[in-house]
């Protein structure tokens, strides 16, 4: 009998912004009645899974991670109604879909906040991390992410401190209250008894926290990517159980933002903590052929364990997009997916990826977001009409070359980076090798990166030219994906163009 192998670790997911992917009512802001008018495109394209960004009611100082209610949608995307409309669509396409559970703060619109915030004798009081104290000094020297701010802020009514290590508008839930814990796993039974496959648990590495709240390094003040306390690993098994107890393999996808891979990799070192995690470290690692053999053999030490598979992303709602971060090459862009969508692990696509978008360019008077994210969040462009797909006032301006980089203009294109996309999900899907195979880095020329995948006797070779000059790599075998589709189906003559991916049936 052949082991269970997950769906999750052969899935590839994508991941849609929802204010930013598709406007359903022509309000200029997207929206699930959008995503559900759209959803052909997704699984046309031949993606596994969908990860959705917040979708909870919202005051909207973080865009949706200010949570006000964990058991709704906001109406700005469409409401519950919208949700189960989309939940039906997506399952009857083959598609999951996983929700993004905010764990570590709430709102401080929160019923539990307004209620904890009310008296120092309310019963939810210690729902929240609370120090008296003065109004003069913090009660330590944490900073809250994105600046040099103090994550305390003063609650003048009840003359005490509130801890948040993102917006003063986001305080953090106390996980050492055994009610807090209780209340969080009866959000996710809500979700997963409405039929939702699994969730990307934002900073979850920052729910077990030190009830000392002592000092830290004067260099670590801001704990986002440095907090990492064993208490958190205990509280990851009692959501785990939560997921464990519903049929048909529900996943958690945590966001690990800490700055070593070693230690991302112990939040999956047990089979009863996070089934992945975000791994941001190639987010940082420059378009060098060198630099990506260290990660991958890193990878390869770090998420060697049983249960320790790694995932892959180059984009997301809070970095640039990755084809802006090298240069705004498209030829680098198309070595980038086939390298993504071979490596081994679970990719993340972020929707535009396949589009081969680029950053906007936002005016000071067209931004909005507290952390400088907004070019990376730029709408799709769905068609090449007045609005481009939206109505006539936009969120946030268009990426540039959004006419030409419509799904409808390049499906017409043959050669075009949503073709590759599509190529290399269907390669990918079709391969085992590619799939749930071993790796194996090989000796390649300066500027080139060589890896094999092998399962069940299949072996593929991938070749990656970093370079900007052509490079000779004496291989044999036949084409199965390239970056140029006249490679495609043809002998290799062991030249590699600049900037190119070829994957080789061996």
């Amino acid at each position: 009998m052949e082991p269970h192998i997950p769906w999750w670790r052969q899935a590839v997911v994508y991941q849609v912004y929802p204010r930013s992917f598709a406007d359903g009512n022509g309000d200029g802001i997207g929206d699930l009645y959008g995503l559900r008018e759209r959803l052909d495109h997704v699984a046309w394209l031949g993606v596994d899974a969908i990860w959705l960004s917040p979708i909870y009611p919202s005051p909207m100082a973080d865009f949706g991670y200010d949570v006000a209610d964990y058991t709704d949608v906001d109406p700005l995307f469409g409401g519950m109604e919208a949700f189960d409309a989309l939940l039906d669509a997506a399952h009857e396409r083959g598609l999951k879909i996983l929700l993004d559970w905010v764990p570590n703060h709430t709102s401080d619109r929160h019923p539990w906040f307004v209620e904890s915030r009310s008296s120092h004798e309310s019963p939810r009081r210690d729902w929240y991390i609370w120090r008296d104290g003065t109004s003069e000094r913090p009660p330590n020297n944490w900073r809250a992410a994105w600046g040099t701010n103090p994550a305390w802020t003063w609650d003048e009514a009840t003359g005490a401190w509130y801890l948040h290590l993102f917006l003063p508008q986001q305080p953090d839930l106390n996980w050492a209250e055994p009610a807090v814990e209780h209340a969080m796993h009866d959000v996710l039974r809500f979700w997963l008894n409405k039929g939702v496959d699994g969730f990307r648990a934002d900073v979850i590495h920052l729910i077990g926290k030190d009830p000392a709240l002592p000092d830290v390094d004067p260099a670590d003040l801001s704990l986002v990517a440095h907090h990492d306390d064993p208490r958190t690993h205990d509280l990851l098994r009692g959501i785990r159980s939560v997921l464990d107890s519903y049929p048909g393999d529900r996943m958690m996808v945590g966001e690990v933002n800490l700055v070593d891979s070693a230690r991302v990799a112990t939040y999956l070192g047990q089979a009863d903590e996070l089934n992945l995690a975000f791994d941001f470290t190639p987010m940082r690692v420059p378009w060098e052929a060198e630099a990506w053999r260290a990660r991958l053999a890193a990878v390869a030490e770090q998420y060697g364990g049983e249960h320790a598979w790694a995932t892959w992303v180059l984009s997301n709602h809070d970095a640039s997009r990755h084809r802006t971060r090298l240069g705004g090459s498209e030829e680098r862009a198309r070595a980038a997916a086939v390298l993504l969508l071979t490596v081994r692990g679970t990719p993340f696509l972020y929707a535009g990826e396949e589009l081969g978008l680029e950053d906007a360019v936002v005016p000071p008077d067209r931004a909005v977001d507290p952390a400088g994210r907004d070019p990376g969040r730029a709408p799709l462009p769905w068609d090449q009409a007045e609005g481009l797909g939206w109505g006539p006032n936009p969120w946030l301006p268009f990426p540039p070359e959004a006419e030409r980089r419509t799904p409808g203009a390049l499906r017409a294109q043959p050669d075009s980076i949503l073709h590759l996309y599509r190529r290399a999900l269907v390669v990918r899907r079709g391969l085992a090798a590619l799939r749930e195979g071993t790796l194996m880095l090989h000796e390649a020329p300066e500027g080139v990166l060589a890896y094999e995948r092998s399962a069940g006797g299949d072996s593929y070779l991938v070749m990656i030219n970093f370079s900007q000059d052509e490079a000779r790599f004496d291989h044999g075998g036949e084409i199965a994906l390239a970056t140029h589709v006249d490679r495609e189906g043809w002998a290799f003559d062991g030249l590699l163009r600049p900037d190119e991916a070829v994957v080789l049936r061996r």
